[in-house]
């Protein structure tokens, strides 16, 4: 798969707990990206963060975790991303979607 040299990055941020059908939110956005051919996404889960609301997520030592952020970042040209959110709407009901452009400097296999 090719991408163009100047792309975009969509991040979307949920939370741990978040859920669409049952299944935990940030799967159901990784498949629905890879079902969309979109040239690639990774979900990153964070250790502390806040939102809109203020509340505070956090792993502490002896507590376990309480709804951390997830942060899914997917890469591709804009035409691909720009489809791909408007898919978004029906599923990510809390959260912050961004979208910037970037420069892809490399993008392959072995």
């Amino acid at each position: 798969m090719k991408i163009p040299s100047s792309g975009k990055l969509l991040r979307i941020f949920i939370g741990e707990d978040d859920k669409y059908k049952d299944k935990p939110l940030h799967e159901a956005i990784i498949y629905m990206a890879k079902e969309s051919k979109l040239a690639g996404a990774t979900a990153i889960k964070g250790f502390m963060g806040f939102g809109c609301k203020s509340h505070m997520h956090t792993a502490k030592l002896l507590r376990l975790s309480e709804d951390l952020p997830i942060i899914i970042e997917i890469v591709d040209s804009e035409e691909k991303i720009k489809d791909f959110i408007s898919k978004l709407d029906d599923i990510v009901k809390e959260g912050l979607i961004t979208l910037e452009n970037i420069n892809v400097i490399m993008y392959r296999a072995n």
